[in-house]
């Protein structure tokens, strides 16, 4: 379920020292929410937050479970910050999930990748070879090149929405392009389920405001939402 829209919310943010999670905890305080940072390093957090130091590359499920205890929703941006944590989200995501079900909190958008919805996966092994929402050059060209370098990326994220997918919960993926640094502008377009047509770049900052924006979005549930600037 989604919060009414307006209401201010009790957020738990995960990968919150990223660049993304950044820019949710930011918004998020900016539009009245209360807000719990997890981070495995709360030192790199801003002052004010409430932090909680979780490692998930070894995550304790108590100290996860606590964190989200009582929160409407759940944010993650977790991702690999180096290739030595090539891999994590998948299983991030599935420790975050368990936590959940055992807090009683059914909300959480995460962020994904515009690849990945063409992309093999236990879950989802058969993939169409094209996302609809991609023109001709991305198809052929950028798509392919991307793909191949960041394969083991792409296939993690996908394995982590297959865990979305399977968890009961009432999940959104939200999956941009190639994310820059470009300031929050609100203005950003959104697909459901494809990507956006002639989306190449989407600012780190829109993204969290997309991902804040989902929470109020009912149809979002369930589905994973394109978006590009």
């Amino acid at each position: 379920m989604s919060a009414p829209e307006g209401t201010d919310m009790k957020l738990t943010v995960f990968g919150a020292t990223g660049g993304i999670g950044r820019q949710l905890l930011a918004q998020a305080a900016a539009a009245g929410h209360e807000v719990t940072a997890v981070a495995r390093d709360p030192r790199r957090l801003p002052p004010g937050v409430r932090a909680v130091a979780a490692d998930l590359a070894a995550p304790d499920a108590a100290v996860l479970r606590d964190a989200i205890a009582g929160a409407d929703a759940v944010l993650s941006a977790v991702g690999p910050s180096s290739r030595a944590t090539a891999g994590i989200t998948e299983p991030a995501t599935r420790a975050i999930v368990g936590a959940m079900a055992d807090a009683g909190v059914r909300r959480i958008v995460v962020v994904s990748a515009a690849p990945v919805g063409t992309v093999p996966s236990p879950g989802n092994p058969h993939p169409p070879k094209h996302d609809p929402g991609d023109g001709p050059l991305m198809r052929y060209v950028v798509g392919p090149l991307i793909k191949a370098a960041l394969r083991d990326h792409y296939a993690d994220l996908a394995r982590m929405e297959d865990v979305l997918r399977g968890s009961g919960l009432d999940w959104t993926a939200v999956r941009p392009p190639k994310l820059t640094d470009k300031p929050l502008t609100g203005t950003y377009r959104t697909e459901l389920d494809r990507n956006v047509r002639g989306g190449a770049l989407a600012s780190r900052a829109n993204v969290a405001a997309c991902m804040l924006a989902s929470l109020e979005r009912p149809e979002t549930v369930g589905r994973a939402v394109g978006v590009a600037d």
